[in-house]
C-alpha cells in the first residue's frame, strides 16, 4: 500500500439510540455509539488497512474522552484531536421498522467543534505527507467559523497537492439555522475537490440548473455538467436508493469519471439493522478502491460491498475488512469457518 496517512477533518459525535426498534423516550434506555460523517469514513478505511488521522476539537470531559477513545480504538489516530470550550455534540435515534421510518433529533447547537475556525488549525502541519483530505458539505454548514475551517483547510491541500475527497452531505436545516450561502460556499469547495460524493441533487443545488434525463441518463448528464464547472474534479461517486420498507431497500451504486463510468445492478438489501452511517460506508469503499488503483467499475462494487454491508451492522460506522468485501462480491451468505 502506497505511503502516506489519509487525514478527516469534521466533528465526533455521540449517538444515543432507543432499544431495538422503540421510539425514544419509551423506555428509560439508551444504547451509546460514537460516529460523525469523517470519522465513520475514517474508521471504515482503518479496517481496511489504511493509515487514517482525523482532525477535529471535543469538550474536554468525559463525553469527549469517550468518543476519542472510541474512534482510536477503531485504528484511527486522534493525535491531532484537540480540546475546547463547549459542548459534546449528540444526536438521538429511534430505529424504525416495517413502513415506519427511523428517526433522528440533533442536539449539537454550541458544540466546541462548531466553536472552532480557521486559525484553530494548523492545516500546513496537519497536511504535511498526507496522501488525502477528506471533508463533508456537515463542517461547513454548521456556521461561519466551521465553514472557514474547511475552506481553510481544502485551499492548504491544493497549495501542498494533497487530492482532495469531499462528500455534499447537505444538511438544509443545518445552513438555515445561520446566515448562510451554502451555494457560494459549497461550489468553492467543490472547486477544490479532486473526488466528489454526490449525485444529481447535489450538483444541481451548486449548479443551479435542473438535468432532464432519467435514471442512468440523468446522474451521466449532472456528471458531465460537474466535470465541465469544475476542472479538478475527476471522480463523482454516489449510489441510488430505493425504499420500500425501513428494513427493504433497493441499492445500486455509480462511479463517474471524466471519460467514463459504471452503474451496479441494483440489488436487494433486506433485515435492515441499522442504515445510518451507509453513505459512510460508500464512500470508503470508493476511496479504498481508488487507493488502490481500481477502475470505475471496481470503484462503484466496492462502494456497493461495504453500503450494503454496514446495513447489518448496529452503529455509525463500517468495520469490514478486505475478506468481507470478497466474500460479499462471492455471494458467500453461510457461516464462514
Amino acid at each position: 500500500m502506497a505511503q502516506g496517512k489519509l487525514v478527516f477533518f469534521g466533528e465526533l459525535l455521540i449517538r444515543l439510540t432507543a432499544p431495538g426498534n422503540e421510539l425514544l423516550m419509551q423506555s428509560p434506555s439508551l444504547a451509546l455509539h460514537v460516529g460523525g460523517a469523517e470519522a465513520n469514513v475514517a474508521i471504515g478505511l482503518a479496517h481496511l488497512g489504511h493509515d487514517c488521522a482525523i482532525v477535529s476539537t471535543v469538550p474536554s470531559n468525559a463525553l469527549g474522552r469517550g468518543a476519542v477513545a472510541g474512534v482510536r480504538g477503531a485504528g484511527v489516530d486522534c493525535t491531532a484531536v484537540t480540546n475546547g470550550p463547549g459542548r459534546m455534540g449528540l444526536y438521538f435515534l429511534s430505529v424504525g421498522a416495517g413502513l415506519r421510518s427511523s428517526e433522528i433529533v440533533y442536539d449539537r447547537a454550541g458544540s466546541s467543534f462548531a466553536a472552532t475556525g480557521a486559525a484553530d488549525y494548523d492545516w500546513d502541519d496537519l497536511l504535511a505527507g498526507a496522501r488525502l483530505l477528506h471533508l463533508s458539505g456537515i463542517t461547513p454548514a454548521l456556521g461561519p467559523r466551521s465553514a472557514d475551517a474547511a475552506l481553510a483547510a481544502a485551499r492548504t491541500a491544493k497549495r501542498l497537492g494533497v487530492p482532495v475527497s469531499f462528500d455534499g452531505n447537505y444538511r438544509a436545516m443545518l445552513w438555515e439555522a445561520w446566515d448562510s450561502d451554502p451555494r457560494a460556499i459549497l461550489s468553492e469547495l467543490i472547486g477544490l475537490t479532486d473526488i466528489l460524493f454526490g449525485n444529481h441533487r447535489d450538483l444541481s443545488l451548486v449548479l443551479g440548473q435542473e438535468f432532464s434525463g432519467d435514471g442512468e441518463d440523468r446522474r451521466r448528464e449532472a456528471a458531465e455538467a460537474g466535470f465541465a464547472a469544475f476542472p479538478r474534479l475527476q471522480l463523482i461517486a454516489s449510489t441510488a436508493r430505493h425504499t420500500v420498507t425501513a428494513d427493504h431497500h433497493r441499492i445500486a451504486a455509480r462511479v463517474d469519471l471524466r471519460g467514463g463510468g459504471h452503474q451496479t445492478d441494483q440489488i436487494d438489501v433486506t433485515g435492515i439493522v441499522d442504515r445510518i452511517g451507509a453513505g459512510d460506508a460508500f464512500a470508503a469503499g470508493v476511496l479504498h478502491a481508488q487507493l488502490a488503483g481500481g477502475d470505475a467499475r471496481a470503484m462503484a462494487e466496492s462502494g456497493l460491498a461495504l453500503t450494503a454491508l454496514k446495513h447489518s451492522l448496529p452503529g455509525d460506522a463500517s468495520r469490514f475488512g478486505q475478506a468481507d468485501i470478497d466474500a460479499f462480491h462471492g455471494g458467500g451468505l453461510d457461516v464462514r469457518r
